[in-house]
């Protein structure tokens, strides 16, 4: 009898522990309920699906929402002047010019910056606009995501990181500016540029070819 008692105790002991190592494996969490920071890329944004909606504050401390540009085709930008990947871009005229001529089309260019405070290219609002003014930098706006939370919203992983959103509001490409990965401006002017041939081919009312590409340049500097 003590026998039988003793490995019905056993039993319920193993099953304690399972259930305890369970609980601890899991979080105590149900099945569904995940906090979303802990998540990191895997709610990037999706080629073909609704881009993620966002507010963030310019370089002249006006609220800016995604909403905001409804209609509109689209383009974000991630950057950092410190970046020799942008400095590429820009010393070469190259951004600007994509700046200058969508712009003039109507498109929205919104510059994004998700460097963290104390990180390189992170700078105080002053110092963008006079930095944009020297540069002939000409966006629709620069945007501050200190936080990085619309970087990681989108995936954005490296300085450039291109994505174009079309007035509905569908992402149609995400990745790099061009198919030119290196940092010297001479290999701009042959390069393919992946962002000019998403806007024309989606303004001109056909399918965007190359949806998807590796983006290249220098990781993010988020927090």
């Amino acid at each position: 009898m003590f026998s039988k008692i003793r490995n019905n105790l056993l039993v319920v002991a193993s099953y304690v522990v399972v259930g305890a190592l369970i609980i601890s494996l899991t979080g105590g969490c149900q099945a569904g309920q995940v906090e979303p920071e802990k998540i990191g890329y895997s709610q990037e944004a999706v080629v073909g699906k609704e881009a993620p909606e966002f507010e963030l504050t310019d370089s002249n401390g006006k609220k800016k929402s995604l909403h905001d540009y409804k209609s509109k085709f689209v383009v974000l930008e991630w950057v950092n002047y410190e970046c020799p990947f942008v400095k590429k871009h820009y010393s070469g005229l190259n951004m600007q010019k994509l700046q200058n001529t969508y712009t003039k089309q109507g498109v929205v260019w919104l510059s994004i910056n998700s460097s963290a405070n104390g990180k390189q290219g992170n700078y105080l609002p002053s110092e963008v606009n006079k930095l944009m003014a020297e540069k002939r930098a000409c966006p629709t706006a620069y945007l501050f995501d200190t936080d990085g939370k619309v970087g990681r919203l989108y995936g954005a992983k490296t300085t450039p990181h291109m994505f174009v959103i079309n007035p509905n509001g569908t992402l149609i490409y995400a990745g790099a500016i061009d198919d030119k990965a290196g940092v010297d401006p001479n290999e701009t002017p042959q390069a393919k540029n992946y962002v000019q041939l998403a806007l024309d081919e989606a303004m001109g009312g056909k399918a965007v070819s190359v949806p998807k590409t590796k983006s290249y340049g220098c990781s993010v500097k988020y927090q």
